[in-house]
């Protein structure tokens, strides 16, 4: 070889049953354009069986490496730089990282295989499907866990948080009554208006005092206190414990030895579980009211007659399988409030998706949990 061998080159010799390629002269950065010139002018690909000859080549660096590459293709480069007859160490590894660089390059470049309209709406349910077990094993978990300390308390007094029981049930229950009386009012209102009109088609308009105090005694009473409570109380507690976990008060408290559960999740639930059933009864006198309102003024029912239809007609089992779903409401909007602010990842971003989810959430479960009731207490014969 040389000492100054000139600028890269390459020719195919013939040799016996195959060409060889023969490489020559410096490949670098100096002569790149030259050679790239010479490369546009190589139409058919590199034959499998040619031979490659670096005997003549002169200097080489990256510039030249990756006309190569362009020359041989990410495999036969890779070929070569194992070659230790051919090239000297310091050339086999420049050849060998340039040959890995691209071949990973191609890797991450390479376009996703097309998929079908059927198999892609196939993953986003099984994606859905996996998200919502987990979820479902998360949340049964976590009402495990506060069961578990609420009644590993329930014998220690002293432990009992009555100060921040108090003031949960303050903002829970007392601030959320005018909120439910006037909706559940309004409610009630309509409802008795849309049975009034039907009703009096058929000359039975006594029969919306039935209407009315049905669905409020059983279904919308506790229901619409509920739905009112998910919104407004679950995002409270998953904003507060959100806010609490993203400035790493929660962790703080762990570091103190502290149980977030007892200290954050146990006074809430407690207080929802008193305020929901008395939001319930509000909720309902204030339906029936509503109802009683429209009747007075539409049908000529006076007030005495509507509560002694009520007190004659309708049995007092109503009221308590309305009333008995309260408790379980109460109890599963006030842990999945809670369960999503400890989900918060550290961000106002993540405080607010977690206070949405927990929004829909609750709403979903309360209103999936009082049909499941409505069929049992229906079968039952309630």
């Amino acid at each position: 070889m040389s000492s100054d061998p000139g600028p890269g080159q390459f020719q195919f010799t013939p040799m016996a049953g195959a060409a060889c390629l023969r490489l020559s002269g410096d490949w670098t950065l100096a002569h790149h354009g030259a050679l790239a010139q010479q490369l546009q002018t190589l139409q058919p690909p590199l034959a499998a069986d040619c031979q490659i000859d670096c005997s003549e080549l002169g200097a080489l660096d990256t510039a030249g490496a990756s006309l190569l590459l362009q020359l041989l293709g990410s495999e036969r480069l890779q070929q070569l730089s194992q070659d230790a007859s051919a090239l000297t160490p310091e050339r086999r590894a420049l050849l060998g990282a340039v040959a890995r660089a691209m071949q990973a390059t191609q890797a991450q470049a390479a376009p996703a295989p097309a998929g079908s309209a059927i198999g892609d709406l196939l993953e986003q349910a099984g994606r859905a499907m996996q998200g919502f077990w987990r979820h479902g094993v998360g949340l049964s978990g976590f009402i495990g866990l506060t069961l578990e300390t609420g009644l590993r308390l329930l014998p220690r007094p002293r432990r009992w948080r009555l100060t921040a029981f108090a003031a949960q049930l303050e903002s829970t229950g007392l601030d959320a009554v005018p909120i439910v009386a006037l909706l559940t009012f309004l409610v009630g209102a309509v409802v008795a208006f849309l049975g009034a009109t039907v009703l009096q088609t058929f000359g039975a308009s006594l029969y919306t005092v039935h209407l009315v105090a049905f669905a409020f005694l059983r279904e919308l009473g506790v229901l619409l206190a509920a739905i009112l409570v998910a919104g407004r109380t679950a995002s409270a507690f998953a904003a507060q414990i959100g806010s609490m976990r993203a400035d790493e008060e929660i962790d703080a408290l762990r570091v103190m030895g502290l149980d977030p559960v007892e200290l954050l999740v146990l006074p809430r639930v407690l207080a929802l579980l008193v305020a929901l059933p008395i939001l319930g009864l509000v909720a309902m006198a204030s339906g029936v009211a509503g109802g009683m309102l429209v009747c007075a003024l539409q049908l000529d029912i006076s007030p005495a007659m509507f509560l002694s239809v009520i007190e004659q007609q309708i049995g007092l089992r109503h009221f308590v399988v309305g009333l008995s779903k309260a408790p379980v409401f109460a109890f599963l909007i006030a842990v999945i409030g809670c369960l999503e602010g400890f989900k918060v990842a550290g961000s106002a971003q993540s405080v607010g998706e977690h206070t949405t989810s927990a929004v829909v959430q609750s709403i979903f479960v309360v209103i999936v949990v009082d049909a499941v009731a409505a069929l049992f207490f229906m079968e039952m014969g309630w």
